[in-house]
């Protein structure tokens, strides 16, 4: 009783949960965000809504980056407006959306989505709203701005920012928690996680990306509740494996996994990769690369990575193959296909990687074939870079020849001269030499014509 009551006074209050809540105004001299950070169309969008009488305010993760002191990627509007509000205000807009309506507002080459207000669906207001195991199946309707704080995932996700009067408003102590690199979910943890059991992923993915302590209260129910991830859509669940791998924090979101005890089960493809002494290094490698590119802003292909993470399983595959008598090439085929099936099993990866994945394994070993004319045949195929790539990382994992991902290297850039002479002493022996075709001789004028040729 009496630790209750302490920390009534002096600790945090829990996020009030009431329509009507008021937040905590934070002026310019308050917090860190520069106006001029915000894109044009975000600022002008926001102008023109509350021009005409609405709320209207840059929210969710771009108010947390700036704040953090981030370059957001985009910019998200939060209004009391409804859609077709929004809509006669704007003439280059657009409604989209089925389950929850929210509005594409375009200036320029930018387009910022608006959308409005939510309020959470509680069990009283309709009973038929989650499934058996508590996850929420439809949280879409309209309520007042202090609703839609409560309804969002983590603190730092509630944050309000108004361009115009350069203001932050906070319902749910956001910003004390970011100060604190405390990451703190909204309301009781336990049931956010069954309401959405996808939260648990956001967390270990924010967490790692953000620089953030995950709170004892969030952190708290995790582990007993990470089988609720079985009943999510496997679209969805993919779709959320593919930011965290591709956040460009994805060692650190790795980490953050395992320690929450979230890999097992829920991503095979992790459980062999990093739990596996043969494959574990090459697929680090492979997340290291990934988060490397994204820190240059190089492009990244979640195909390649997926491969890299999957790659232990096909020489696994590989060598029970071989080990029954199958010949190189078909075994090398089996194994990919059933390393592929017994993903789906449990998170089925989309079909459209399977091309581009299987192109990559299966040309692995053609790099070990340096004789005749198939480095040529190989330098000329389209996924000849990434495929270099691939085997690049794997040498430099201790996965595949050092010496041979270095001739590769010379091969490439080598001149046709150079080409000719390294092919010479490769393992298939040395090249024959050509036979130099020569020309017929045109007669001479006047010489008689060659005797025809044919059987005798």
């Amino acid at each position: 009783m009496m630790k209750k009551f302490i920390d009534r006074l002096f600790g945090r209050r829990d996020p009030v949960t009431h329509k009507d809540a008021r937040p905590v105004v934070h002026g310019k001299d308050k917090h860190t965000i520069q106006k001029e950070l915000i894109s044009r169309c975000a600022r002008r969008t926001c102008e023109d809504l509350q021009r005409a009488g609405y709320l209207a305010f840059v929210v969710g993760g771009a108010v947390r980056d700036l704040l953090l002191g981030r370059r957001p990627k985009d910019f998200d509007i939060a209004t009391s407006a409804t859609p077709e509000d929004v809509r006669s205000i704007f003439r280059r807009s657009r409604i989209i959306g089925r389950r929850f309506q929210i509005v594409h507002v375009m200036s320029g080459a930018e387009t910022v989505e608006v959308s409005t207000f939510r309020a959470h669906f509680t069990r009283e207001a309709n009973e038929d709203n989650t499934d058996e195991h508590g996850r929420m199946l439809s949280d879409n309707v309209f309520g007042t701005q202090a609703e839609d704080a409560m309804r969002r995932d983590f603190t730092v996700n509630a944050l309000f920012y108004d361009p115009v009067k350069e203001e932050v408003w906070d319902y749910v102590h956001g910003l004390k928690d970011l100060k604190s690199k405390k990451l703190v979910m909204i309301g009781d943890p336990a049931t956010r996680y069954r309401e959405d059991p996808v939260r648990m992923l956001r967390a270990a993915r924010l967490a790692a990306k953000l620089g953030l302590e995950i709170d004892a209260k969030t952190r708290a129910p995790i582990h007993a509740m990470r089988h609720l991830l079985e009943n999510v859509p496997q679209a969805r669940l993919f779709e959320e494996i593919l930011k965290l791998l591709l956040s460009g924090n994805a060692v650190e979101c790795v980490r953050v996994l395992r320690e929450l005890e979230l890999h097992h089960g829920l991503l095979p493809l992790l459980d062999t990769a990093l739990e596996d002494p043969e494959a574990g290094p090459f697929a680090m490698a492979a997340l290291r690369a990934t988060d490397e590119r994204l820190a240059a802003d190089k492009p990244v292909s979640p195909a390649f990575l997926l491969a890299a993470l999957l790659w232990g399983q096909v020489e696994k595959n590989l060598r029970k193959f071989e080990a029954k008598g199958q010949p190189s090439i078909p075994a090398l085929h089996a194994a990919t296909h059933e390393a592929l099936d017994a993903q789906r099993e449990t998170l089925a990866i989309p079909r459209r990687f399977d091309a581009t994945m299987k192109e990559l394994w299966l040309m692995q070993p053609r790099f070990l074939q340096r004789g005749g004319q198939r480095p040529y045949r190989l330098l000329e195929h389209p996924r000849f870079r990434a495929a270099y790539d691939f085997f690049a990382l794997r040498a430099a994992s201790a996965n595949a020849p050092q010496e041979a991902a270095r001739w590769w290297e010379r091969f490439q850039d080598a001149s046709a001269d150079e080409r000719e002479e390294m092919l010479v002493g490769d393992e298939a022996g040395p090249k024959k030499k050509r036979r130099r075709r020569r020309g017929k001789r045109k007669p001479e004028a006047g010489a008689p014509p060659p005797p025809e040729e044919g059987p005798e």
